[in-house]
């Protein structure tokens, strides 16, 4: 179905810049996240019908109910999706449309970079239809500025035309999902739902209810620095220890080389000088028990070669961040079964495979409230070759709508 405020909503939203800043220690982390929220969302909300609407600054949630006009459709269900884009420059964003996507290059406005189905295959998906992309100097948005344009859409829709029956709806627009704490905080007690799902997939038909389970590292590396000419057995080069750690992470174990259930370690960032030296790390896997063991690696890696030097120079911390929400929606599919009936129900193949990533949807679940994700239609996504189709995020709707309707 086509909904007409659907576009000019999605490009009112990417337009403003909501970036979210890892090194902040606020909740948002940035207080464009909030302004977002308090001028843009809320009035809006309010303008489409939605009831109960609560800001929490204390999480930075957005929340809005919807009451049930059935007494037939008596489950309770959440929308969920976050405001935050990606650490990439999100300043100025200048959307270009493509009406009727005929094949072949894109070129991204003046800023020398196209995107091309050589580069990139997928583009040969939307023949035909309108993509929104970048003017290559931005990211879009779509992630997951999408996903909010959405659920905004399905509510106005189903505000409009009452005739049309639905359960109790919770919609919940949140912070800081790029940065991994912005579940942290969500208060369950506030969003009473039976379940819920976050709106923040890429491509049409994925439904996802696998995610990693994610620990970060962080290595210090200690040195000790003479004058290079009178350094023989002397000099501890720590930038030399870092790489030497690094040297000993299996090789195949990177996200350049892995795919489907495989884990991996990622050196993110590293920085220092031969006194001192840092790296940041992420660690992902799926199964407990090779996530366990990856972690127990880098722990016994340190404590080797700080016995080689004699000295306790080499050290890790690794920190988990959230865990495979697999374990709490496999207890009870309903979720995940509804969605995939309704896709099924308006002709879209469910693409079941695990999130080589994480969501809100990993902690809310362990929270209490299961939580898969449904596609919101971005490809590309964090980075100037971000694009996203009308036509799938038009089918996201459908699927809210669908999902609300035979609950």
């Amino acid at each position: 179905m086509t909904y007409e405020t659907l576009l000019e909503r999605f490009l009112n939203y990417v337009k403003i810049n909501t970036r979210s800043n890892p090194a902040s220690t606020t909740t948002p982390s940035t207080k464009s996240q909030a302004d977002f929220a308090l001028t843009v969302l809320k009035p809006e909300m309010e303008a489409i019908g939605l009831q109960d609407i609560h800001y929490n600054p204390a999480n930075g949630y957005l929340i809005g109910s919807l009451p049930a006009n059935s007494n037939k459709l008596t489950r309770k269900i959440g929308f969920i999706a976050h405001m935050d884009t990606a650490d990439f420059n999100a300043e100025g964003v200048a959307p270009q449309i493509i009406e009727s996507y005929q094949g072949g290059e894109i070129k991204l406005g003046q800023s020398g970079y196209s995107l091309c189905p050589e580069d990139f295959p997928n583009l040969n998906q939307y023949l035909g239809q309108t993509l929104i992309t970048t003017d290559g100097t931005t990211l879009l948005g779509a992630d997951d500025k999408s996903g909010i344009a959405e659920i905004m859409t399905a509510i106005e829709f189903l505000v409009a035309n009452p005739q049309i029956e639905h359960c109790d709806i919770k919609v919940a627009f949140g912070p800081d999902e790029e940065i991994g704490v912005g579940a942290d905080k969500f208060d369950v007690n506030a969003f009473d739902v039976d379940f819920a799902y976050t709106i923040d997939g890429g491509p049409l038909g994925e439904l996802q209810y696998e995610t990693f389970s994610a620990a970060a590292l962080e290595l210090k590396v200690l040195g000790r620095n003479v004058h290079p000419g009178t350094a023989k057995n002397q000099m501890i080069n720590a930038l030399q220890l870092a790489m030497d750690f690094h040297s000993q992470l299996p090789v195949d174990d990177r996200p350049e080389k892995t795919d489907g259930y495989q884990g991996f370690y990622h050196l993110h960032s590293m920085s220092g000088t031969v006194e001192e030296a840092q790296a940041s790390y992420i660690i992902r896997d799926f199964e407990d028990s090779s996530f366990e063991a990856r972690k127990a690696f880098v722990t016994q890696l340190a404590e080797e070669m700080n016995s080689q030097l004699g000295a306790e120079r080499v050290f890790v911390t690794v920190t988990d961040q959230y865990y495979n929400m697999k374990k709490v929606i496999e207890k009870d599919m309903t979720p995940v079964n509804l969605a995939k009936a309704v896709m099924e129900d308006l002709a879209i193949k469910p693409v079941i495979e695990p999130i080589r990533g994480g969501t809100d949807g990993s902690k809310i679940s362990f929270m209490g409230i299961p939580t898969p994700n449904i596609f919101a239609g971005g490809e590309n996504m964090h980075g100037r070759f971000e694009f996203v189709s009308l036509q799938t995020m038009e089918k996201a709707v459908d699927v809210i709508l669908g999902i609300v309707q035979k609950a």
